[in-house]
């Protein structure tokens, strides 16, 4: 396959569900060996389209197929007055993967925060598996860097 040279970013809509449902379950299984029940993921993914006020989807086609997603969500930063917007539930079909799919999403991204046109962004976070090491290299040539915090978590409730 040759590399493509550009892609169409734009919001995910609800008309795109099924497609981040596949990404979704995908990722799970590609990256944690976890079988996604369709039953929690396609509520969890209607549920971001019902409650934008909780973020978005942005997708990347290629000739009007879709080839990859992630999640915006925001967190409010009260010492920089602002909100991060985390990137979430990054996925890439494998034969668009080292691309520029992922690169082109993020450019959008930091450009729809940089116009001001959406809420006052003060920066972007992620989480990404200790042991992918192409999606940390990835991140780290787009300018982002380790951060000193660790994750704790609590999904049991």
């Amino acid at each position: 396959m040759t590399k493509p040279t550009s892609y169409t970013i734009r919001k995910a809509t609800v008309t795109d569900a099924e497609s981040l449902i596949q990404f979704n379950t995908s990722m799970a299984l590609e990256t944690e060996n976890k079988k996604l029940d369709r039953d929690k993921i396609e509520p969890g993914v209607m549920g971001l389209f019902e409650n934008p006020q909780y973020g978005f989807y942005m997708v990347a086609e290629h000739k009007g197929t879709v080839v990859g997603s992630l999640m915006v969500t925001t967190e409010w930063s009260d010492w920089r007055n602002g909100v991060f917007w985390w990137i979430q539930s990054v996925y890439v079909i494998p034969e668009y993967r080292r691309k520029g799919v992922y690169r082109s999403m993020y450019q959008t991204i930091t450009e729809m925060a940089k116009s001001g046109q959406s809420q006052k962004v003060c920066g972007f976070r992620l989480y990404v598996e200790k042991e992918n090491r192409i999606a940390q290299k990835t991140y780290r040539d787009l300018g982002m860097s380790e951060s000193h915090y660790k994750m704790f978590e609590d999904i049991s409730k």
